[in-house]
């Protein structure tokens, strides 16, 4: 009965089995396996909570870049119309002085035109004063013809001028 390998075999597994038990080894697995799956669900937890956070700050980062994209449109746009402001004043501006040009040009034309029609009148009335002293003076002679040429003169270059 003793002589059986089988028998052996299985008082050796029963004593391995109590010295393990003994010793308290399966208590001492299933702390470690506890411990370790305890420490690997901490990880886990540890994980999702920087997943979170980092998933939150880059929402954020999002929501900063979509608001700097709105600002920089925003300046964009208000330059575009102070561009087109300065632009409607400047040529505004540029056509108010070139209209003052223009007409500061009419009216010195005119002036020009004015003394210019001055001048052939004072040439004409010179030359017509100076026509008729030498006829009448050709035709009238002696002291009468001198006061009457003189008389016409005076009184032709005071109505003329």
């Amino acid at each position: 009965m003793f002589a059986s390998p089988e028998l052996w075999v299985l008082v050796s597994f029963v004593l391995f089995l109590a010295l393990l038990v003994y010793y308290k080894i399966p208590n001492k697995v299933a702390k470690a396996l506890d411990d370790r799956a305890d420490r690997i669900k901490a990880e886990l937890e540890e994980a999702r909570r920087l997943r979170e956070e980092a998933q939150s700050i880059l929402a954020d980062y999002q929501r900063k870049q979509r608001d700097a994209e709105k600002e920089v449109e925003d300046i964009i746009a208000l330059a575009r119309r102070e561009a087109q402001f300065f632009a409607a004043e400047s040529n505004k501006s540029l056509n108010e002085t070139l209209q003052r040009r223009m007409k500061l040009a009419e009216e010195k034309i005119a002036r020009a035109e004015e003394q210019a029609v001055q001048d052939i009148r004072s040439k004409s009335v010179d030359a017509a004063v100076a026509a008729a002293q030498t006829l009448i003076a050709r035709e009238l002679k002696g002291k009468s013809a001198e006061d009457l040429v003189t008389r016409s003169i005076r009184d032709v270059s005071a109505k003329l001028n």
